[in-house]
């Protein structure tokens, strides 16, 4: 096609701002038209659903706040720099949405006690209306998920809301069909519940990040015996390894030298095995001669 001989010139993070910027719009949009909708139906998994999209599109105005906080470089204040923010994005967009699912089951519950009618017709308009757009906004940030806790907060929110409004659907036909108000109450909290179980899930991957915890995917007593393995080096302590942000994990550590190595040699090997082996591209080594343990 002619015009991917001008992809190098296009920043994709602009494109996934544009994109993100969409996706707030036609929420906002959406949790107008699906709160009206809800109370003139008097549907609460109407409402509970325009809950959970104002929550996206909070969650998608934090993402793209963050996006551009974490462009910033790094400075005296911050010297990794500020890409942390969209982790700290994706801790308030979860936590948000495990306030809200917790809030739907306790109003979901009061239903099934106290029904009150719902206009299923409306309903169905409405929830339909929801669904192509929670596909639209689901679409927009899909890319960007794969690499972003942050957006990948933001994606999810998105899914739920698809999933969300196909039950929507789904109680105002049974409302329409057979006059079961209650599976308004039922649907709700179902949709409470997928809620909570995207927050519970995801949460403890960025609190773990925050807490600077060792990275998926890497092993520490692996990596040590990888440094231990390398001629010269009579040992390792005193390890630490920490994700400065998703695609950067950073270590440092002390390491004993044998006898007559040359020190500039063995730290260039020392970083390259780092890096080629565990992507760990920022190390911070000191070193040490066994006399001086």
């Amino acid at each position: 096609m002619g015009h991917s001989h001008h992809h190098h010139h296009i920043d994709p993070s602009e494109i996934g701002e544009k994109r993100l910027l969409w996706a707030i719009i036609a929420n906002m949009l959406l949790t107008l038209a699906q709160a009206v909708g809800g109370i003139i139906s008097g549907s609460l998994s109407l409402i509970a659903d325009a809950l959970h999209n104002f929550s996206d599109a909070a969650a998608l105005l934090i993402a793209l706040v963050a996006i551009k906080i974490g462009r910033k470089p790094a400075d005296q204040l911050k010297t990794f720099g500020y890409k942390r923010a969209e982790t700290i994005a994706a801790l308030i967009n979860l936590t948000t949405l495990i306030v809200i699912g917790l809030y739907l089951v306790y109003e979901a519950i009061w239903r099934f006690f106290m029904p009150e009618p719902v206009i299923g017709w409306l309903v169905v308009i409405v929830a339909s209306i929801a669904l192509i757009v929670d596909i639209f906004t689901a679409m927009l940030t899909y890319s960007q998920s794969k690499h972003s806790m942050n957006m990948r907060a933001a994606f999810l929110h998105n899914v739920g809301d698809a999933l969300a409004s196909v039950g929507v659907i789904i109680a105002g036909a049974a409302i329409i069909l057979y006059g079961w108000v209650w599976v308004d109450a039922a649907m709700t909290l179902l949709i409470a519940g997928y809620i909570l179980w995207q927050g519970f899930n995801d949460i403890p991957k960025v609190i773990h990040l925050l807490m600077e915890g060792t990275p998926d995917h890497i092993n520490i007593n692996d990596v040590i015996a990888s440094m231990e393995d390398i001629g010269g080096v009579g040992g390792v302590h005193h390890v630490h390894i920490w994700q400065i942000d998703e695609q950067r994990s950073a270590l440092e550590a002390h390491v004993v030298l044998e006898k007559d190595t040359n020190m500039d040699e063995l730290k260039l090997t020392i970083k390259s095995m780092l890096g080629d082996i565990y992507q760990i591209n920022h190390s911070t080594l000191e070193f040490e001669h066994k006399c001086c343990q």
